[in-house]
């Protein structure tokens, strides 16, 4: 099975990120959200597609010193559960 993961857009309100990171962060979550659709299976509402447009700003807690990485992690474990009826 294919699985096609397409983010047209990552805002992230609040904090700076370089463009140079936000390519990478970008591709970090899609990774991520790759991995836990291939361990955790996909939705049974998404089996012919659909679309996280947002999540809320409250779900992606931030503390100092995180890293790209772990924000991806977040983001892309935010938008997952977001996937779930």
């Amino acid at each position: 099975m294919n699985i096609n993961i397409d983010i047209e857009n990552l805002v992230l309100e609040g904090i700076y990120i370089s463009p140079s990171q936000g390519q990478l962060l970008q591709g970090l979550v899609k990774a991520e959200l790759a991995r836990l659709l291939r361990t955790e299976g996909i939705p049974d509402n998404w089996a012919s597609g659909g679309v996280v447009s947002h999540v809320p700003n409250s779900a992606i807690q931030l503390k100092p010193g995180t890293n790209t990485s772990q924000i991806a992690q977040q983001i892309a474990q935010t938008v997952y559960r977001g996937m779930k009826p």
